[in-house]
């Protein structure tokens, strides 16, 4: 009889787990599918783990090779960014395959390296003619802040002499508004919108809109400069992970969503237009974190994130993660079999659910950092954090059976919790110090954080279902040797973790308030103060952050009120 119930008490956490995982990974609609046919452009930067500009560890020219290949029947004409540093056999692989080529340089604040690379532009465009139809001289170098304008027309000025190639300079397009004197100096206009990074964040449901109104805003401002002058949006996209900004989510599905609506308006308007970008690239996650690394067509690996036509999964992997939760709990619940057969159904169905819970959490976590881990010190700090994560499981676990089973705590797991829940306070304080200062590139460790979070419900869970517990103590740390001498420890951690809650709100803010479009937009603390907390407390990555850290604080308030009965 205890053998049945349990297994029926399985069964139905099993399929609970199972209709949850089926029913939020349905394919989602994307919007209308690409028509048929080649895509016009995509940026091309052939770095494959392991290689970055940042190391001087350039593409081969078999990467090149096989990555052109593999673009080939999906787009007509790739952006490149630079003419050294292995893409020297760009143009003569992409004739080879049938591209054609918008060439770039990539200039900086380095006089020498910018020779160069203007030369080997020049070499190429003049050699290749039938493969390189436009050129760009330099990249957002106006939005780093490396060179002043005029210096950047001169270098504009000097590729003009040189070729017969269309010439442009491609920066985000306020750029363009902060500087009308380059619509004069170029012979195609080449903005960047990208709805998710400007200083006010538009969402994927608005961001074809946004689109359009930029492209015209433009028009209107090389109207009066110069009638008639091509525009090119030189790069728009969307991230597929990473943190989310305001109402921009990055997601799998929204980078479908954009990226097919964009063509569509394209289309519509008769846009000139290249996507960013074709690869993801691993080494952008040392300057842009996990955002900055996702905004391909394709993976690391060169597989597609998504389709252009049909329906779309979020998480195509998730039969994977859903059988290794199962067989993990299943291999718990095996090594606690008769433990767990000694407990009446409600308090067996607590367990199992809580089992569960951190298989699914801690399969969620490996995957998912795994996935955005781009070199062996981010590999080491997700299999440390997953195994921290596990053996946090495994005391949590160890204290509910005790709870449950009406037994009396043992002083070795009460401060193994308890150390255990400090060292990942002091994680999470770290985390939000950085997120609060300066976050932008930083992801919401929300996966991290789970097991810690759902470990406190539980247990607070578990004093509910156990009359022979003290319901009011939240935690169930408390009871147990030690408490004591831990009370300025603990709330120490739980006035850290309210400041940060704070820190968090106020540093998210300030990270929008201090943008330059943002100010021209809402000069004036009165006026941007209510915008830029909206676009805080609608963004739902910082809300579940928020919500984790009050969580995790609430055991170490609890003890400081039982301390103060003492």
């Amino acid at each position: 009889m205890p053998s049945l119930r349990l297994l029926l008490c399985l069964l139905l956490i099993l399929s609970v787990h199972g209709g949850y995982a089926w029913l939020s990974n349905r394919p989602q609609d994307a919007g209308t599918d690409v028509p048929a046919g080649k895509l016009m452009s995509l940026s091309f930067a052939p770095f494959r783990e392991g290689f970055s500009p940042l190391l001087e560890k350039f593409p081969l020219a078999e990467h090149v090779d096989e990555d052109l290949r593999l673009l080939a029947d999906k787009t007509q004409t790739i952006r490149t960014y630079s003419s050294l540093g292995g893409m020297q056999p760009t143009p003569e692989l992409a004739r080879k395959y049938g591209l054609q080529m918008i060439q770039g340089c990539w200039i900086d604040a380095i006089y020498l390296d910018n020779q160069r690379e203007m030369e080997a532009l020049i070499k190429s465009a003049n050699a290749n003619p039938d493969v390189v139809k436009r050129v760009i001289v330099g990249n957002e170098v106006l939005l780093r802040g490396e060179m002043d304008v005029d210096r950047l027309i001169g270098y504009i000025r000097a590729v003009k002499q040189a070729v017969k190639q269309p010439v442009s300079y491609a920066d985000v397009w306020s750029m363009y508004m902060k500087h009308p004197q380059l619509i004069n100096e170029v012979d195609f206009i080449t903005i960047h919108i990208l709805p998710y990074w400007e200083d006010e964040p538009i969402s994927v449901e608005n961001a074809t809109q946004h689109l359009e109104k930029i492209v015209k805003q433009v028009e209107d401002e090389a109207r009066g400069i110069a009638p008639g002058k091509p525009i090119l949006i030189g790069e728009s996209g969307w991230p597929s992970a990473g943190r989310q900004r305001g109402l921009a989510v990055p997601s799998v599905v929204n980078e479908a969503k954009f990226i097919r609506g964009m063509i569509q308006v394209a289309k519509r308007h008769n846009f000139d237009y290249n996507i960013v970008e074709a690869f993801n690239q691993p080494w952008k996650s040392e300057l842009e974190g996990v955002v900055g690394a996702n905004w391909g067509l394709f993976s690391a690996d060169r597989k597609p994130v998504f389709p252009l036509t049909g329906p779309v999964l979020e998480t195509p992997n998730w039969p994977w993660r859903l059988a290794a939760a199962i067989l993990l709990g299943l291999t718990v619940v095996g090594a606690y079999f008769k433990t767990l057969q000694a407990l009446p159904w409600p308090r067996l169905l607590l367990v199992l659910a809580m089992t569960q819970t951190f298989s699914a959490s801690l399969v969620t976590l490996a995957d998912f950092l795994w996935y955005t881990s781009y070199s062996d010190w981010q590999r080491l700090y997700t299999l440390l954090i997953v195994l921290a994560n596990a053996a946090l499981a495994g005391l949590l676990l160890g204290r509910a059976q005790q709870i449950l089973a009406d037994r009396t705590g043992t002083p070795e797991l009460a401060k193994a919790l308890r150390t255990a829940y400090l060292i990942f306070i002091g994680l999470a304080l770290y985390k939000t110090y950085g997120l609060a200062v300066n976050g932008r590139y930083l992801s919401f460790p929300i996966e991290q954080f789970s097991i810690p979070v759902f470990g406190i419900v539980a247990l607070s869970a578990c004093r509910w279902l156990s009359p022979g517990q003290s319901a009011d103590r939240l935690a169930a740390f408390d009871g147990l040797i030690g408490w004591e001498l831990s009370c300025k420890r603990d709330r120490l951690a739980a006035y850290l973790l309210s400041f940060a809650i704070v820190g968090m709100v106020v540093g998210e803010s300030l990270a929008f308030m201090v943008g330059r479009d943002f100010i021209q937009a809402h000069p004036g603390i009165a006026e941007g103060v209510p915008v830029a907390l909206s676009y805080t407390l609608k963004n739902g990555q910082l809300t579940a952050w928020l919500i984790y850290l009050a969580l995790l604080s609430l055991p170490f308030w609890t003890g400081k009120t039982q301390n103060a009965k003492v």
